[in-house]
């Protein structure tokens, strides 16, 4: 990989710019698939995690010195970094590191918010010199050209911050930070997560929608370490960003693509799901802009007799005389005959696990099962004639087996599903 980036004869040397990646918080809304794992750490698209997104985004764009902040159930999202991203060799300056919560001489506290986990880690970056630091959230999808956003940052001399926005709907502006621009690009109103749709009335756009922040920024090093002096200030867009455009000039990159904050299990569904669609607005195939993960020495999947219909089936699998539908089938999936699946997510398995004598629940999906709107959770056991259907239409609910989340069921990570429950 080169050492500068030229668009349009603006010249990016790609060692002035350092990628922090947020890991991300507890992950309540995401539970219970963050029970035991980061979100970022979370499956995606069969063979996927979050994490692989903002990764991919940086590598694909040029900008290959990644740090990784962690901190809760950090394990799983650690080993798969470690596994996956070693871009290190001789005389190689590329790489994607993982800088946990740590206690020091100056600070004995966990992160306790995006800006505070950035200044906590502000004297390793500080070490590289870089003139830039673009700072990307561990569990948002889309497909940027982040070249593109450092252009509109150097565009103009007087940029100290750039945020990413982009185009969302009425719906959804009480989740975000809403911002207002003037004909420039320049930042002039921020109001974060409104209460009332009168707070950013002034914010809609000719189209109806209102620009809502990405939690994508591009700091000037040196603006960075000016506005995380003051301690108090825990969260960039709660506080660093509606402080900033008082004395600073802050600029909006507005960002036209698909984009979608995996904050919730609704969301996390909708976003596989749409994966399934014959021209989706998220392109996994794309040559120029890869999705980079683990990879794995599997088998080929195996299809027996078995009838698929709009569906990503991922590698290592094995599917007897079933019928899947509009699904996600992960890593290492094995599903027996007579199953019907349709509008779920199947997350697979972290190893094989076959019938033997003696032994009557092994992981995977048995045979007759009926599996509707639902999310698997790796390592699951699904006993025979189970039907998972949620035939009272809750939105909420949990028992020994499954939890129901805006009225999607969901099966934790390695529960075993008697024969023939049903819900």
């Amino acid at each position: 990989m080169k050492n500068n980036i030229k668009a349009n004869e603006v010249l990016i040397k790609k060692d002035d710019v350092i990628t922090i990646i947020l890991g991300g918080g507890k992950g309540t809304r995401l539970m219970p698939l963050t029970d035991k794992r980061s979100k970022p750490a979370v499956s995606f698209g069969g063979k996927y995690r979050l994490i692989d997104i903002p990764i991919s985004n940086s590598l694909n764009s040029g900008f290959d010195q990644i740090f990784v902040l962690t901190q809760f159930n950090s394990y799983s999202l650690n080993r798969h970094i470690s596994r996956t991203y070693n871009l290190n060799s001789i005389n190689n300056k590329s790489f994607v590191e993982i800088i946990a919560a740590e206690q020091t001489n100056v600070s004995v506290n966990w992160f306790e918010g995006t800006a505070d986990a950035v200044r906590k880690v502000l004297p390793h970056i500080q070490e590289y010199q870089p003139k830039y630091v673009m700072i990307l959230s561990g569990d948002q999808l889309y497909n940027m050209d982040l070249v593109e956003f450092m252009m509109n940052h150097k565009s103009d001399p007087e940029t100290e911050i750039s945020v990413a926005s982009n185009s969302v709907s009425e719906e959804r502006v009480y989740g975000l930070g809403i911002v207002k621009t003037d004909e420039n690009g320049w930042i002039s109103e921020f109001i974060e997560k409104p209460s009332d749709i009168s707070q950013v009335e002034s914010c809609r756009m000719p189209d109806g929608n209102f620009l809502g922040n990405m939690g994508i920024y591009i700091f000037n090093t040196q603006t960075l370490i000016d506005v995380l002096s003051d301690k108090s200030r825990t969260d960039f867009g709660k506080e660093i960003l509606p402080q900033s455009l008082k004395v600073r000039k802050v600029k909006s990159y507005e960002y036209k693509g698909y984009w979608e904050d995996i904050g919730t299990i609704s969301a996390f569904y909708e976003a596989n799901l749409m994966l399934t669609d014959n021209v989706p607005p998220f392109n996994l195939y794309d040559s120029v802009s890869p999705l980079y993960t683990r990879a794995r020495a599997l088998p080929p999947s195996k299809l027996n007799n078995a009838r698929v219909h709009n569906a990503l089936i991922s590698e290592g699998t094995i599917i007897n005389d079933a019928e899947i539908t509009r699904s996600i089938i992960g890593i290492r999936s094995f599903i027996n005959q007579g199953t019907k699946i349709s509008d779920s997510i199947v997350m697979g398995m972290d190893k094989y696990e076959f019938p033997v004598e003696g032994k009557t629940n092994y992981m995977g999906i048995g045979s007759d099962c009926v599996i509707h709107k639902a999310i698997i959770d790796k390592d699951c056991t699904i006993g025979n004639s189970v039907k998972l259907l949620n035939t009272q239409n809750l939105q909420e609910y949990e028992d020994d087996y499954v939890m129901i989340r805006d009225g999607i069921i969901v099966v934790p990570r390695r529960t075993v599903i008697p024969d023939g429950y049903e819900i």
